[in-house]
């Protein structure tokens, strides 16, 4: 009879070469927009996104299929890097040009929407911690309530509360600020 351990090996379901790269491919500008929410800094957010593929690299014979999908994988370890980044600044980054602006604009719209974004900004960084995080996987990265509550650990009903209120109490600030 096999022990646990070997029973659990059996469960892991080691991420090959060719997958990873694929991997790489799909997941690379979600988790560097997660990035850019939660820092607002392109540099490093490009440099919390490679750590992020570089430490699931490192784990990936520990991937296993059975717990999640890949990007919840990956995103669990984003937010992991993420944490351990705030932690040794001490602060919060204020959110900063987390869009690019289309060449097609002018420079009277391209200076609005810039204004508008720092006012965002602004607003964002008064958020608290998990709020800001919640955004930052659901604007930035683009996931679904779903993934994001396998992620957070919280009920995917909790996730889409939390982020109905957030983008109500952010447009009435917008508004309120206009």
């Amino acid at each position: 009879m096999g022990t646990q351990s070997d029973f659990l090996v059996g469960l892991v379901k080691p991420v090959g070469n060719a997958d990873f790269e694929n991997i790489y491919r799909t997941e690379l500008p979600r988790l560097y927009n997660f990035f850019r929410y939660r820092v607002g800094d392109d540099q490093v957010a490009e440099d919390l996104t490679a750590e992020t593929f570089e430490k699931a690299w490192r784990h990936r014979e520990r991937y296993r299929d059975d717990l999640a999908s890949v990007s919840t994988w990956l995103f669990t370890i984003a937010r992991r890097v993420a944490a351990d980044h705030f932690r040794k600044r001490r602060a919060t980054l204020p959110l900063e040009e987390a869009t690019r602006f289309a060449g097609s604009q002018t420079l009277e719209e391209e200076a609005q929407e810039r204004a508008e974004f720092a006012q965002l900004s602004a607003l964002l960084a008064r958020l608290a911690e998990r709020e800001r995080e919640l955004v930052a996987l659901k604007y930035g990265a683009g996931l679904t309530n779903r993934a994001i509550a396998q992620i957070s650990g919280l009920s995917e009903s909790n996730v889409s509360t939390i982020l109905s209120r957030v983008t109500h109490q952010l447009r009435a600030q917008l508004e309120n600020e206009s």
